[in-house]
């Protein structure tokens, strides 16, 4: 898809601009990651990271951006027996987990919705 994309941008004044809309129209759609306790989920098949093709799969960033990632950091140290296992049960872990995911899809949408604006906007004024 990548190849096919960027023989389609072209050479000229605008390719950059096309390749950015196009981009940003072709990712749209695709599944975000969701954050889960893997304690209440049964289905193993559901921990597999689809584009990179593993069974198993875990990401985080810094602790200091996102509550997500400070219990994945937690989560982890304990495991890994650098720090007391966390206080909480799996059940209250997926209850933060579902609400990071809601926060994360609001503020998709929210960025979605902006730029339709400002692109509207933009056509308007032109």
């Amino acid at each position: 898809l990548q190849k096919s994309l960027n023989e389609t941008f072209g050479a000229d004044k605008y390719s950059a601009a096309r390749k950015e809309v196009l981009t940003n129209m072709f990712s749209r759609p695709m599944q975000m990651a969701l954050y889960f306790c893997t304690g209440v989920l049964e289905d193993e098949t559901l921990f597999r990271h689809y584009a990179l093709n593993v069974p198993f799969y875990t990401h985080f960033t810094s602790p200091i951006r996102r509550y997500a990632d400070v219990i994945v950091h937690r989560l982890l140290s304990a495991s890994l027996g650098a720090s007391s296992p966390i206080r909480m049960e799996k059940e209250a872990i997926q209850r933060q987990a579902d609400h990071c995911n809601d926060r994360k899809m609001a503020s998709k949408r929210v960025q979605e919705l902006s730029a339709d604006l400002f692109f509207s906007i933009f056509v308007r004024v032109r």
